[in-house]
Formats: C-alpha cells, sequence, structure tokens
C-alpha cells in the first residue's frame, strides 16, 4: 500500500541521465524521478527511477528484477544480495508492484535501490557508471530516506502532530485564562486529554472530555456547598479554536473555581471521576455514539489500569 506518492509528468525516458546535485539543497533535484513511501514509512523509487539514479537504461534495473529469484543467481545479482547481507537485510524479491491512479509501478525500497546504487558505483567494473558513482556520493551526505520525504513532502509524525492539533490549538488559546487566583477544568484535567491521546484517542471536537468532567465537577461543587467553605466560582469566557462547530457560539460562559479548592479537585478528579466509574461512563457513551471504536475504549481505560469492565482499579 502506498501512502505518499509523486510521479512526476517530467518522469526521465529510459535512455535519459540523470544525476542529483549538492547544491540543489531543496531537494527539487529529485522532480525527475518517481518515488513515493510505503505505508510503513520506507521511501522507494520507481524503477526507471532507479534506473535514472544509477545511470543506466530502464531495462537494467528491471533484468535485476526478474533474475532475482534464478535458481543459478548470475554474478551481478550475487553482490547486489552481498550487500544486502552486509546491512543485515535478505529481501525475496527486488520490487514490490504498486498501483497508483490506476497504474501499475515496482516500487524499489530503499535498501534496495541503495544496493543497487552502490553495485553501479563501484562494483559493476566496466559498468560502473560516473552518475551512480555521483549520486551516491550524494545520497551519503544528503540521505537516501531525507531526500524523497522532503522530495514528496512526508512527514513521519504529521499524522500524529495533526492528530493533536485540535487539543494543542484549545491549549494554547485557553490554557491561561481563567482570571487570578482561580483555575479552569479545562487546564486542571488536561491530563485525561493526554492519556487518551496516548491511547490513540485524540480529543477533538467530538471527544472533549473536559465538558463531562466539569459537568459533574459542577454538581459535586453545589450538592456539598463547597463555596460556604471555598468562596464562589466565578464565570469567565471559553472559546473554542475557530475550526470548531462549538465556536460559532464564542465566547462561552464558563465556571473557574478558587485556587484553595484545587487539591479537592485533583482527588476528586482521580478517586471519583476516574476510578469511581465516571470515566467509564463517558468512554462508553463514546462507543455508543460511535466516536470512538470498543477497542479504542479499552486502552483508553486500561491508560489509567481500570478494567473496562466494571470502570474499577484492575
Amino acid at each position: 500500500m502506498v501512502s505518499v506518492f509523486r510521479l512526476p509528468a517530467t518522469l526521465a525516458n529510459d535512455n535519459e541521465q540523470g544525476r542529483l546535485e549538492l547544491e540543489d539543497v531543496d531537494g527539487s533535484c529529485f522532480h525527475s524521478l518517481g518515488m513515493g513511501v510505503l505505508s510503513d514509512g520506507t521511501p522507494f523509487l520507481t524503477q526507471r527511477g532507479l534506473a535514472v539514479l544509477c545511470g543506466v537504461e530502464n531495462a537494467h534495473i528491471g533484468t535485476i528484477s526478474a533474475q532475482w529469484r534464478d535458481e543459478i543467481q548470475k554474478p551481478r545479482i550475487n553482490k547486489i544480495k552481498d550487500i544486502l547481507a552486509r546491512d543485515g537485510h535478505t529481501p525475496v524479491t527486488a520490487h514490490i508492484p504498486v498501483n497508483v491512479g490506476g497504474r501499475r509501478f515496482f516500487a524499489y525500497r530503499e535498501e534496495i535501490s541503495l544496493a543497487i546504487l552502490e553495485y553501479y558505483a563501484f562494483d559493476a567494473g566496466s559498468q560502473c557508471q560516473d552518475e551512480a558513482k555521483h549520486n551516491f556520493r550524494v545520497m551519503a551526505r544528503m540521505g537516501f530516506r531525507a531526500a524523497i520525504y522532503q522530495t514528496v513532502g512526508y512527514s513521519p509524525t504529521r499524522e500524529i502532530d495533526d492528530q493533536w492539533r485540535p487539543f494543542h490549538d484549545r491549549l494554547s488559546l485557553m490554557y491561561d485564562k481563567a482570571p487570578d487566583g482561580y483555575f479552569s477544568i479545562f487546564k486542571e484535567s488536561a491530563e485525561v486529554s493526554v492519556a487518551l491521546g496516548h491511547s490513540g484517542v485524540f480529543p477533538d471536537d467530538k471527544i472533549i472530555p473536559d465538558i463531562s468532567i466539569g459537568q459533574i465537577w459542577s454538581r459535586y461543587w453545589c450538592d456539598n456547598n463547597l463555596a460556604a467553605l471555598y468562596g464562589e466560582r466565578l464565570e469567565y469566557k471559553h472559546c473554542y479554536p475557530d475550526y470548531f462547530p462549538q465556536a460559532a457560539c464564542n465566547p462561552q460562559p464558563a465556571f473557574c473555581y478558587p485556587e484553595a479548592v484545587l487539591g479537592e479537585f485533583k482527588r476528586w478528579l482521580r478517586e471519583q471521576y476516574i476510578r469511581g466509574g465516571k470515566f467509564q461512563s463517558y468512554i462508553g457513551g463514546q462507543v455508543q455514539r460511535k466516536q470512538i471504536t470498543s477497542e479504542a475504549a479499552r486502552k483508553a481505560l486500561e491508560a489509567y489500569s481500570l478494567n473496562p469492565q466494571i470502570g474499577k482499579r484492575a
């Protein structure tokens, strides 16, 4: 499966030669190559792209693939496999077939591409190519993976960063908005959102645990007349990031509480909300609304060492 793929219309013809330029630090020199990133994060070159890099005809790379599993191996194949074995690789095939936009390509993974490039740079005898030598040295400096990642605009952490973005944006917007001497439920319960994210349930405009926590704590505050002990709570203006549906009602009134009760709130959050079953009920509700899967719910509860069946300490 291919997660990222770039195949420019200017892909070199079979007989064209290509080389990378050290001065081209922005990676634009790679735009004449077919390349991409597999779903496991492994970068690859297409057969034609690898041929351009090695300074040989496309058919030469195709022959390597065709002969890879021959019972009697050609010297060229043996040498390339020796290079791979030196680095701990023993691939069964030379390429992986991939389908992109209805077209079929041969993807040569990072380790295969580098081994074939090294062969044509230094071990092919009279068939060694100056382009391969030059490009191998460039790869040694730039890094094969880094160069392809940069060219196709792929970031190994981008997906995770995007999943955390709603929570991070809320933090940036509201982290310190409670008046001096008071705390917000959002800020002081952020640990719950972080634990959910680490278990694969990322807070967003649908998963907003501080709403549940705030509502239940508010009832606890009133039922136990905590204002008589700690002073009155206040309202402050709470806003959501502008891409949240809730932002249509910005700013919204929310309660903040005297810092004197913070210790009791933390105990209540730990003992009554999380360990007392309320957190489990919240997670169960998200499953029923199909906001998260049952497996994600299990992981979220286990993040707090809770039994998914009873919502108490395991």
